[in-house]
Parts: structure tokens; sequence; C-alpha cells
């Protein structure tokens, strides 16, 4: 009876496997994601892989590198009272760019709940 039930329970989890492709590509059709900004912008694989491999890094290493040159601007910013606007410009933007935008979308893909 194990072996059975060792055959059933790997016949169902196989065939909802099987079925995973069909239910992307039905999905991919009508895109519909749940998401309305994903949705509108609907980018493709390549441009989805290209921004992984590509893009992310590149911000993030933006995002690193503009803490560090807010930390060495913190003393200029400081006495111009501007360490609001350079903390958005070197810090956070490049940050909601990495970390905030969905994949291979063109827009910041942040968008506030009110």
């Amino acid at each position: 009876m194990n072996l059975f039930r060792a055959t059933a329970v790997v016949l169902a989890l196989t065939t909802g496997l099987l079925a995973l492709p069909a239910q992307a590509q039905e999905a991919m059709q009508q895109n519909v994601s749940g998401d309305p900004l994903y949705t509108a912008n609907a980018p493709d694989a390549f441009s989805m892989v290209a921004d992984l491999l590509i893009a992310r890094p590149l911000l993030i290493g933006a995002t690193v590198i503009g803490a560090a040159a807010f930390v060495v601007a913190l003393p200029f910013a400081a006495t111009g009272g501007g360490i609001g606007a350079a903390g958005r410009a070197l810090v956070v933007e490049p940050g909601k760019a990495a970390f905030v935008r969905c994949l291979g979308c063109t827009g910041d893909g942040y968008n506030k709940r009110q």
C-alpha cells in the first residue's frame, strides 16, 4: 500500500507541475497579473533577463556608490541645508530603481496607495 500511495503522490505532483506552463501561457495571453502597473507595462522575457543580469547589479552598485558619496558630501550638504535632497538624489532614487521597480519595467513601479 505504501508503494501505491507514493506512486499516486508522485503522479499527482508531476501532473500539477506539467500543467504550470499551460497556465502561465494562458495568463500571458490574457496579460493578467493582478498588478495594474505591471499589466500596463507588460515587459517581455528578454527585457526581464536583461534587467535582472545587467541593470539591477549596476543599480545596486550605484546605490552603494551613492551612499558612500552621500557620507563624503554630508558635511557640505549640512552646511548648505540640503541633506534631504542629497540623500534622495544619491541613495533613495537609485535604491528605488534597483529594489522597487518591477522586473523589466521602465518606470519606477512604486505608487503609494492611500
